[in-house]
């Protein structure tokens, strides 16, 4: 334990215990500690801050919930029930570098590992094992590890050549605290209203709804004012005040309740008095009346996440150096390359525009440069994912809306390819139109391998999965429970064609159905990952072909895998990651559209779609055909239209470097750029100059 770790734990005996007179006074002091102790630590002298990265275009992400990897060190090994999909499995920080073979064996070069810091043991019977629900900002979760092996694992990462990068969460604490809506100083679930003039309402006190007026106390008679706050004494569960002792301030806390908008947002405008019934009439998406709009986004700031995580009030100075200095710790302890933020959409602009540049001078003045933050806008509005990108704001984000209108709507669902090139507008807009991402580098924020800033619209991070979503091979019709058939295949048809039943298979150690087809739309779609621009982000367990569904059925454990690294998808990973880094031009190249399709039916180009990658004069040509039954050209003089044209001069001569259509020798580029390819269902072509 460093002294600043001692220090702090000494503060902390002698503050917990505060009663309510005191805690104000207590409060004041862990802030002056929070300035003075966590900002300042220093970490010994032989673990340095280093710079590790070059161009984070360069990077392939591979995220791992520490959790569900690998169980390295048994005597850490409390409240484990690998047996129980919400509980701690065993997965800590020793068995990920015990597996950082593997890691480096699929080619991956950035490590995202879920959240470090204690947190409340479980919430009814539900466990922290995922890292959200923090307890104490500044101290290592006991289940993985100590800040020794945190750093062990941040070094053998280096080491190697991999970065790392720490999952946070500023929007909000664990369920620490209750409100006292009846005052009777217990958490209850209460019966509220009059049924006269006030609905009746079944409330709990640890989750009660979203009030503008702050969340009530109730009485026998009536409303009466803004309910108590109660902190929890459960160390058993670590249900304490939270740490340092400066968060345990009621007024660091919205107070609001938690958000009741979801999946309502129209209903929950009309029934809260938003909007009128002749607006609610009127207009038929909610995203389209201004004042129901504010309302929703007033609930996602402010609102505390459902489950009774307690939202900061992130608007207070206070607040904001604290969450700044804690967070700022984790660099100068660990040595961390970058932060992935969580629940990005749920904290105002203004609070990312001072905490995102006083992490970068933070981070650069201890030695550390290029260090890079993004963030997780869990949304399919492409405007809001990409203005928390703007002047002063993260680095990059997730690119929620191509998750859902590429990955799923295309490749999973048929969607026509020119609805690829329509979100991409978006990014590279036509002359005058607006650009939804950052378009300026971020001051001290990431940069090229010449040290010229790099615009966010440039670093998206992409991804096809994660933990708060289905895996992409998840099915959601009910085959993936489907009993096997006596043969072994698919006991339905399963797959668009009827011609690939017969391969189709069931995989014996899971019981579960397992398509041929299914794995060829992911291979198609991990090709348009691994080519596009931006930044590729894998969710561990791709490459093993895991298939669960919602949380928590998609946080699997990855040693039930045995860690094989001969399976199909595994090497097809792999290889399209050896593709990426042999290539500057697909780690670093703009990206320019040459096709897309609006056909999905029989016609010659359906499915179709076509970019380049251009760097500093050299180019790739990525073709690909998304459509799962039938072959497709790059021609649409069948519907009218002409041939594929592409920024390569007549008799250029191409060669294919994914060889999937069994065409290993070599294409000419004709007049006028023109190039008339056939492809297979589901596949592609990454095609470069043969000189």
């Amino acid at each position: 334990m460093v002294a600043g770790q001692r220090h702090l734990q000494a503060v902390k005996e002698a503050t917990m215990h505060a009663n309510a007179a005191g805690r104000l006074i207590a409060a004041l002091l862990s802030f002056i500690v929070i300035l003075a102790v966590v900002g300042c630590v220093t970490p010994p002298e032989d673990h340095p801050v280093t710079s590790q990265v070059e161009d984070w275009r360069d990077e392939i992400i591979y995220q791992v919930m520490i959790d569900r990897f690998a169980n390295g060190d048994v005597n850490n090994d409390f409240n484990v029930r690998p047996d129980a999909p919400t509980a701690y499995h065993g997965g800590d920080w020793r068995g990920l570098i015990d597996q950082l073979d593997y890691i480096l064996e699929l080619g991956v070069t950035a490590l995202w590992i879920s959240p470090a810091v204690k947190n409340v043991e479980e919430d009814a019977g539900v466990a922290s094992y995922h890292g959200y629900w923090t307890q104490n900002f500044v101290e290592t979760n006991p289940h993985f590890g100590d800040l020794t092996t945190l750093r062990e694992l941040v070094d053998a990462c280096h080491e190697r050549g991999v970065v790392v990068i720490l999952d946070i969460v500023a929007n909000h604490i664990g369920q620490l605290f209750y409100y006292d809506i009846n005052r009777n100083g217990q958490p209850n679930e209460l019966i509220i209203g009059s049924g006269a003039d006030s609905p009746i309402t079944r409330t709990t006190e640890w989750d009660p709804d979203f009030d503008r007026r702050g969340v009530q106390a109730f009485t026998s008679l009536g409303y009466s004012g803004l309910a108590p706050l109660v902190w929890v004494w459960q160390p058993e569960i670590n249900r304490v005040p939270p740490w340092p002792s400066a968060f345990a301030n009621e007024a660091w806390y919205n107070r609001l309740g938690r958000v009741t908008v979801w999946g309502r947002e129209k209903d929950a405008c009309l029934t809260d008095g938003i909007i009128t019934q002749a607006e609610y009439d009127e207009t038929p998406y909610w995203g389209d009346i201004p004042a129901c709009k504010e309302y929703v986004r007033l609930q996602e700031v402010r609102g505390d996440f459902p489950g009774g995580l307690k939202d900061l009030n992130t608007s207070l100075p206070e607040v904001r150096k604290a969450l700044i200095e804690a967070f700022a710790y984790w660099i100068e302890a660990a040595d961390f390359d970058g932060f992935r933020i969580d629940t990005l959409k749920h904290v105002e602009h203004e609070f990312w525009r001072e905490f995102c540049p006083a992490i970068r001078s933070r981070a650069k003045a201890m030695g550390k440069e290029n260090f890079f933050m993004f963030g997780e806008a869990f949304d399919s509005d492409d405007e809001l994912i990409g203005s928390f990108t703007k002047a002063g704001g993260v680095d990059s984000v997730f690119y929620f809306s191509q998750k859902f209108q590429v990955f799923d709507g295309v490749f999973k669902h048929g969607a026509p390819t020119r609805q690829i090139e329509d979100l991409w507008r978006y990014r590279f807009p036509a002359a005058g139109a607006d650009r939804h991402y950052g378009d300026e580098p971020q001051p001290n924020g990431a940069t090229d391998a010449e040290g010229n800033g790099l615009e966010p619209y440039r670093l998206l991070v992409n991804f096809l999965d994660n933990h708060d979503l289905p895996r992409f091979l998840y099915q959601d019709d009910g085959r993936e429970n489907a009993p096997c058939a006596p043969n072994g295949k698919c006991s339905t048809r399963l797959c668009s064609n009827a011609d690939w039943k017969e391969t189709s298979f069931c995989d014996a150690e899971e019981g579960r159905l397992r398509c041929d087809c299914d794995l060829a739309t992911l291979r198609a779609a991990l090709i348009l990952l691994f080519t596009m621009d931006g930044i590729p982000s894998l969710y561990y367990g791709t490459e093993q072909d895991f298939n669960g569904g919602n949380d928590p059925a998609n946080r699997e454990d990855l040693w039930r895998s045995g860690f094989k690294t001969d399976g199909e998808t595994f090497q097809f990973v792999r290889r399209l990651i050896a593709l990426r880094k042999q290539l500057v031009t697909l780690r670093r190249g703009d990206l320019a559209v040459v096709w897309s399709s609006e056909h999905t039916g029989d016609e010659a180009d359906a499915g179709v779609f076509a970019f380049e990658r251009r760097y500093k004069g050299q180019t790739a040509l990525v073709v690909m055909n998304t459509n799962p039954s039938k072959a497709s050209e790059t021609s649409a003089r069948d519907s009218g239209g002409g041939d594929m044209r592409t920024s390569f001069s007549q008799g250029t001569r191409l060669r294919d470097l994914l060889a999937m259509n069994g065409n290993k020798g070599e294409v000419v580029v004709g007049a006028d750029g023109a190039l008339d390819l056939h492809l297979e269902p589901q596949s592609a072509a990454v095609l470069v100059p043969t000189d």
